[in-house]
Order: C-alpha cells, then sequence, then structure tokens
C-alpha cells in the first residue's frame, strides 16, 4: 500500500514537471515569401517594411522552400546569452 502511495506521488509530480515545461515553451509563427536561402539562412518577407532571418537546424520539420515560395514558420524564442549591465545612477533633479 505504501509503495503504491509513493509511485502516485512520483508519477503525479513528473506529470506537472512535464505540464510546467510544455507550458514554458511557447510556440510563434511569421508568414511571409521566402526572399533568400543560403545554407541554414531562410529570409522572409512579409512586408516592404518586415523581413526576418530565420536559422534553420538540421532537424526542422518540413521540405526545404525555395525563392518565392509563401511560407509560415514556426519558431520559439530562445535566449542564448544574455549580456547585463548596471544601471547608470540616476542625478537628482533641481
Amino acid at each position: 500500500m505504501r509503495r503504491a502511495c509513493v509511485f502516485i506521488i512520483i508519477l503525479l509530480l513528473v506529470a506537472a514537471f512535464a505540464v510546467a515545461s510544455r507550458a514554458a515553451t511557447r510556440s510563434y509563427q511569421f508568414t511571409g515569401t521566402v526572399k533568400a536561402v543560403a545554407g541554414d539562412m531562410l529570409t522572409v518577407e512579409k512586408s516592404a517594411k518586415e523581413t526576418w532571418q530565420f536559422e534553420v537546424a538540421k532537424d526542422t520539420k518540413g521540405g526545404t522552400p525555395k525563392v518565392g515560395d509563401h511560407v509560415t514558420v514556426h519558431y520559439k524564442m530562445v535566449a542564448t546569452e544574455i549580456e547585463s549591465k548596471p544601471a547608470a545612477a540616476r542625478t537628482p533633479a533641481k
């Protein structure tokens, strides 16, 4: 009986961790026309003022788009490095 309770508690903790980690990885999408494909980079233009570049990993799902194709890119924002500098001290106004 005690082993069953411990097993159920562990199972609930694992399930809670899985749900929490899934919620933390938010997905976004960008739709437009492919303007350039170079190696692992994809350039997509939504309008004359909005052009984005995406790095395409080897394990990315879907085929390789060609210039002129209309695509929807699904992506996640992931920080790879954060550089922090201390805030400047404010001088009191006279």
